[in-house]
């Protein structure tokens, strides 16, 4: 049964834009569990923006659920899972000036580098995940470095839903749709387990929750954002319940 995984760094923004206590991500979590999250997500950047390092430690102490860290492949990083051991690591591109992720990672042209770190994981008991763009070029070196888990960026499905007007009909939305789901088609027949994420939202969700094999969504600013007006249990819930529908009626999608 497909799963989400809640990305609760943007309560960690709005708390660093007073620098203060408030609002606390460890509480998120909680509220994001009781609204039914299968796990949560934070993304430990380097520049510290939102998440801190006592938040990840808080969070590894005190939830009851998985916790993902979304991480850059660098020896701080790495140093930081393999001492705090989340069920996951996903490594992720990471760029001081963007705004988000902007793309997925390049395993092809950095392979060495990332199969070192996912070696070091696994010698540390942490599932690894790989944050790709929906190429198999990529599916593939992932599978040589060893990943574990492959979470497919759909930013550019969620671009061309917006732009045209969120027709899931679209020509131009079902050809990112095909591309994420022959990505998954490889992951799949590569022994990796299939996730998706980036962007995803309550209108584009269903598309992507529909395709064969994929297990797990991360969702994060989308959920975020609405508990600003129905509070996170609620939104969190409203996403789940999308999810469950489309994956219990794939035919409505195809």
């Amino acid at each position: 049964m497909i799963e989400l995984g809640v990305n609760i760094d943007h309560i960690a923004t709005l708390r660093q834009a007073r620098r203060t206590y408030e609002p606390d991500p460890v509480w998120g979590a909680v509220e994001a569990h009781l609204g039914g999250a299968d796990g949560i997500t934070v993304h430990l950047r380097e520049d510290r923006r939102h998440i801190q390092d006592e938040d990840v430690r808080r969070l590894r102490e005190l939830t009851h659920i998985k916790l993902n860290l979304e991480m850059a492949a660098t020896d701080e990083m790495v140093a930081i899972a393999c001492r705090l051991k989340p069920e996951m690591a996903m490594l992720v591109p990471e760029g001081r000036q963007e705004v988000t992720t902007e793309g997925g990672l390049d395993i092809v042209a950095n392979e060495a580098r990332i199969r070192e770190c996912i070696a070091r994981l696994a010698d540390a008991g942490i599932q690894s995940s790989v944050f790709i763009d929906a190429e198999l070029a990529q599916v593939e070196a992932a599978a040589r470095v060893g990943a574990r888990v492959c979470e497919i960026h759909t930013g550019p499905y969620a671009e061309a839903f917006h732009k045209k007007g969120r027709d899931a009909r679209s020509p131009a939305v079902l050809a990112e749709i095909e591309k994420i789901r022959a990505a998954g088609a490889a992951i799949i027949g590569h022994g990796m387990r299939f996730n998706a994420g980036h962007a995803l939202n309550y209108f584009n969700v269903q598309p992507v929750a529909a395709l064969p094999g994929i297990r797990e969504l991360h969702i994060g600013h989308a959920i975020v954002s609405r508990a600003v007006f129905v509070g996170l249990r609620e939104a969190v819930g409203e996403m789940k319940r999308l999810m469950r529908e489309s994956a219990a009626s794939p035919h409505l999608y195809g």
